[in-house]
């Protein structure tokens, strides 16, 4: 007899307290991977001392038991209906890229409305990706923190003002609701409720079978790419294009003003309407970006990268990549240097929310930019 038919058998005859049951929500256009996961994840879990597995798993649809359909080339079969999510202590929605009215509108279809009414009251809700749509359009993310994939965010926010979106985390756990960031973020929600519910030692187990990190630096931050405002004029184009070329030598405020024919108090103003950002700010986004490039096509060391990118030091070039993306620049080279080993091998670390930062220097008025993005940033 097989080692999980002896715990089965065990789980039968002894008084064990009831398996947590997880009822995942497979909606027409879901994605496989995304809906997997809660199964990978949760029905990897087990008692360290026992081995008795710690979650039951059901796949349920907003229909009677049939065929579902994907984004990919084939259908699943859901032997179970609307009916099973009155069983569960936890549900689970997965991202779907077929939720018509859902995304386009904020509202439930009324097939989705019938289903999602026979979950209990005080049951956990979990969103992976754009499930959080689900959520927030059936009112329970009003004036709650959420996230959703990075380049939903914005879209997510139009649509569902009255949730607090945060775009830079892989996750937010907000007690009884919980949501992720896109695709892969689904597997970091899920070992983390795992870790909440049963301990670092079970969630370790289940991310090395499942050959992921436990943890993962950063948020989203360092998967987007940020292109700056475009300028509604072209008034201090000029010096910016200037600054450009000059991003590993110290730059002046006064010097880029005088490069427009402009005072630093004009200069400063003009800047702020056309490019959206003050000129500290800009500066230092603009190193940031340069130094993304050096990371991830280039073997150069730190140093160097930070010479490059005009940080200075690598402390600074640490300290504001660690500010801007949430990852310090080892990480953000390991995760994505191209044609690199690391590539081959993958990441570890331990995740953490980025922090904001406005690249601004108070106090400062016209002094030189010199210092902007070569010092610790101040808080």
């Amino acid at each position: 007899m097989s080692d999980h038919r002896r715990h089965d058998r065990h789980d039968r005859h002894h008084a064990h307290p009831p398996r947590h049951r997880v009822v995942v929500l497979a909606l027409d256009g879901l994605i496989p991977f995304e809906t997997g996961i809660p199964q990978r994840i949760f029905g990897r879990a087990r008692d360290t001392t026992t081995g008795r597995r710690l979650y039951e798993v059901v796949t349920c649809s907003t229909r009677p038991p049939g065929p579902v359909r994907t984004d990919a080339d084939f259908a699943i079969l859901v032997e179970n209906g609307p009916e099973s999510l009155a069983t569960a202590d936890t549900v689970v929605v997965p991202a779907s890229y077929e939720l018509g009215p859902v995304h386009e509108e904020g509202v439930l279809t009324r097939e989705l409305a019938a289903a999602l009414a026979h979950v209990r009251p005080g049951t956990r809700l979990v969103s992976i990706c754009t499930g959080s749509y689900v959520l927030a359009a059936a009112g329970v993310l009003d004036g709650r923190p959420a996230t959703t994939h990075w380049s939903s965010a914005a879209h997510f926010q139009r649509l569902f003002p009255r949730v607090k979106v945060d775009a830079d985390v892989l996750f937010i756990d907000d007690g009884d609701v919980l949501t992720s960031a896109g695709v892969a973020a689904g597997i970091d929600l899920c070992l983390h409720m795992v870790r909440r519910d049963h301990g670092t030692a079970v969630a370790n187990e289940v991310a090395r079978h499942t050959v992921v990190p436990p943890h993962r630096d950063g948020g989203q931050a360092q998967y987007i790419q940020r292109p700056l405002p475009e300028p509604r004029r072209s008034t201090t184009a000029a010096a910016r294009a200037w600054a450009l070329t000059r991003l590993h030598e110290p730059l002046r405020l006064r010097d880029m003003a005088e490069r427009e024919s402009m005072s630093v108090r004009t200069f400063t103003r003009r800047f702020r309407e056309e490019a959206g950002l003050s000129p500290g700010q800009w500066l230092v986004r603009q190193r940031v970006e340069r130094a993304r490039q050096l990371l991830e096509s280039t073997d150069l060391s730190m140093d160097q990268v930070a010479r490059d990118a005009g940080f200075g030091t690598a402390q600074s070039l640490r300290q504001h990549l660690q500010s801007v993306l949430g990852v310090p620049p080892t990480v953000y080279r390991r995760t994505f240097r191209t044609g690199s080993p690391s590539d081959r091998t993958g990441t570890n670390g331990t995740r953490t929310d980025p922090a904001g930062a406005d690249g601004s220097f108070p106090g400062r008025g016209d002094a030189d930019l010199a210092d902007v993005g070569r010092t610790s940033m101040r808080r």
